[in-house]
């Protein structure tokens, strides 16, 4: 029978931490992003990849608060369960289906990750390896992989429990509601998704459902596709190539790739589209959707050094996966037009694919993906999926009969703000955004919006709850005026960067501290000298800044950055002697106390801190600051014990001589 309950899930976990109190006005860009270019591309796809670009992540914060010191502690899970499967979802995590297991078999069908730990892979830096990962807005992970969505209790026409996860996406300003279910005895999971574009103009739209399967020298990946879409690390833009046999290799088996890569796959028009991931016995997970989902992905880290060190890195040894994934688009560096006031619905179904070894495990490319098709359809036919997903029009926007967990509040504010401005609501009554979800993120602007006043006090609090949509901007334009409060001048000065008044955002930081000085303002001045190319502003700005918080480390962190790379590394090593200990001991600011010591030839202080050991908790993927320390390092000591110049021969004897150490090698290409 089938059932939805609410447990709790223990586990080693790291603590997510807190968020970065300083506004994202930069681009942290994604490894995936490419320039709208390549070989074989259609004009379509390239004009999908140049458009809708972010400027950066606002209104959201960064999450890098997070640490590598795990403790069992309890993740609240709703699990969905019937007599064949089993589906665990993390509702503090973005509800990443955390667990499918198939009961029968007792086998578990995703790459479930045995701890929590946090990386540096997304757009709001945190990020987490294993099961489905659910990723609406833009490229770079969504932003509410390590945020709560908003979690409900609802039911289908013929009375199935649902599981309903649903929020309000700020930068796109959308809701996007997730419905899972699994009918008495149903052989699949079902995942009906659907997204509003609630607005009088089109907007850019963005979905990838992204699945972590195990990985081992018999996985081989199918789907019904001869051609696909490579981009490799380190390798300019997109090309369309044959698939499966890449280089002399075949590449539907990951373990035959050394270094890490992507496929988006090209399956024909009329296609049923499908994904699975299975062994040698021809068993494993299988992901399939009604039309609209198209895009179809693989992923993998790689077998070399990097690639290894990072699997670790994000779980445990011993838990390697790869991704296969499916979306909206051919590929996930595309964002999709969506016309005004449009739904864009489809179902998805996961579960457990049996096919006959030699078949799927053929060399013959379509004799594979085509046996892989066929029992598919055997186990839940297309015809019956698209009949499942018309069923669910009937139902998906009842209102749920019980809110289990509550997301953020900015949805419920933007319902406050629309009902005082005339204007409709963004969603039916099938998510609930209701008062209850307001916290003191929205507090100063549900101010704003009951008294038309933004007040913060006389104490240089930190700045919470970003905004930049153009109707709040107008609103505080008219409050900061009137009010001069310093926190208001802040905010308005963010909205202002946003918008693209650099000189509005500056006149607006400056007057911020001419009602109080805080590191936030002058930070933001220090960001507006470093884009002028002032220097020496930046960095004087930076210093005053430390000096007034010098326990918050990712100020530390980005005037670190700066002051190195505007060749102060004296001024940086004698900085850090000012921050507090806890900031020192910092793995990222051991990396670079590292780096102005290698400036400065002061060996003896590089040795050491190698020596010591540098854990970079934040490491960003795609990142080698690490491996190219330790390189450049050891060409500096040698050039100046020997008296030879770094040049072309020396670099090829230190990498000879002086391999990468495994735990700081996380090269991908």
């Amino acid at each position: 029978m089938s059932e939805l309950r609410i447990e709790t899930m223990e586990l080693p976990a790291a603590e997510l931490g807190p968020e970065n109190p300083l506004p994202a006005l930069a681009n942290p860009g994604d490894v995936h992003a490419t320039k709208p270019e390549g070989t074989g591309i259609p004009d379509e796809m390239l004009e999908n990849m140049a458009y809708a670009r972010i400027p950066n992540i606002l209104p959201y914060t960064i999450q890098d608060g997070y640490n590598r010191q795990r403790r069992r502690r309890g993740l609240l899970v709703a699990v969905l369960e019937n007599e064949t499967l089993r589906a665990t979802f993390a509702l503090q995590l973005g509800g990443r289906l955390w667990s499918l297991e198939h009961k029968p078999s007792g086998r578990e069908l995703l790459c479930r990750n045995p701890v929590f730990q946090p990386a540096n892979l997304a757009l709001r830096n945190a990020w987490f390896s294993g099961g489905v990962e659910w990723n609406i807005g833009m490229i770079g992970h969504c932003p509410f992989t390590c945020s709560p969505l908003f979690a409900a209790r609802a039911r289908t026409a013929t009375g199935t429990p649902v599981l309903r996860l649903y929020e309000w996406e700020r930068i796109r300003q959308t809701p996007f509601q997730i419905d899972a279910y699994l009918p008495d005895g149903s052989p699949v999971l079902y995942v009906r998704i659907r997204i509003l574009n609630p607005h009088d103009r089109v907007m850019p739209t963005y979905w990838w459902s992204n699945m972590a399967a195990p990985e081992a020298p018999d996985v081989r990946v199918l789907v019904p596709a001869d051609e696909a879409y490579g981009y490799g690390y380190g390798v300019k833009g997109l090309h369309l190539i044959p698939i499966p046999y890449v280089e002399g290799v075949d590449a539907s088996y990951t373990v035959n790739s050394k270094h890490a890569g992507d496929f988006f796959f090209h399956i024909p028009d009329g296609e049923r589209p499908f994904i699975c991931a299975l062994d040698g016995q021809g068993r494993g997970v299988v992901q399939s959707s009604t039309a609209l989902l198209k895009g179809r992905k693989l992923f993998f880290w790689g077998t070399g050094p990097g690639g290894k060190r990072w699997q670790e890195f994000l779980s445990e040894p011993g838990h390697p996966y790869l991704e296969i994934q499916s979306g909206l688009a051919r590929t996930q560096m595309e964002h999709l037009p969506m016309p005004p006031r449009t739904e864009w619905a489809w179902l998805e179904v996961y579960g457990l694919l049996e096919a006959d070894p030699r078949q799927v495990h053929s060399k013959d490319w379509r004799t594979a993906r085509l046996a892989a098709a066929e029992r598919l359809e055997a186990l839940i036919p297309r015809a019956a999926v698209d009949a499942e997903f018309a069923r669910g029009t009937a139902w998906v926007d009842q209102p749920p009969a019980e809110i289990i967990q509550r997301g953020s509040g900015w949805g419920a504010l933007e319902l406050r703000r629309r009902a005082a401005a005339g204007e409709r609501p963004f969603c039916s009554a099938a998510m609930v955004f209701d008062d209850q979800s307001l916290g003191p993120e929205q507090e100063p602007w549900l101010e704003l919006l009951e008294r038309g006043t933004f007040t913060a006090g006389a104490t240089a609090t930190s700045p919470r709850g970003y905004m930049v949509q153009r109707e709040w901007r107008d609103a505080l334009e008219k409050a900061a005026a009137a009010g001069d409060d310093w926190l208001a001048w802040v905010h308005l000065g963010v909205m202002r960067y946003y918008a693209g008044d650099r000189e509005g955002a500056r006149a607006a930081w400056q007057r911020s501290l001419q009602r109080l000085d805080t590191p936030w303002a002058r930070r933001n001045l220090a960001v507006l000298a470093w884009e002028d190319n002032d220097q020496d502003q930046a960095v004087r700005l930076y210093q005053e800044a430390c000096r007034l918080r010098p326990e918050l480390l990712p100020l530390a962190v980005e005037a670190g950055e700066r002051l190195l790379a505007a060749g102060k590394a004296h001024e940086w090593l004698k900085l850090i002697e000012q921050l507090s200990p806890e900031v020192q001991a910092a793995g990222r600011i051991r990396l670079l106390a590292a780096r102005g010591a290698l400036a400065l030839k002061d060996f003896e202080r590089v040795q050491a801190l190698f020596d010591e050991g540098i854990v970079v908790d934040d490491l960003r993927e795609g990142e080698g600051s690490l491996s190219h320390l330790w390189f450049e390092y050891h060409e500096q000591r040698l050039s100046a014990r020997e008296g030879v110049p770094v040049d072309a021969a020396l670099k090829e004897r230190v990498r000879r001589e002086y391999p990468v150490p495994p735990e700081i090698d996380f090269r991908m290409s």
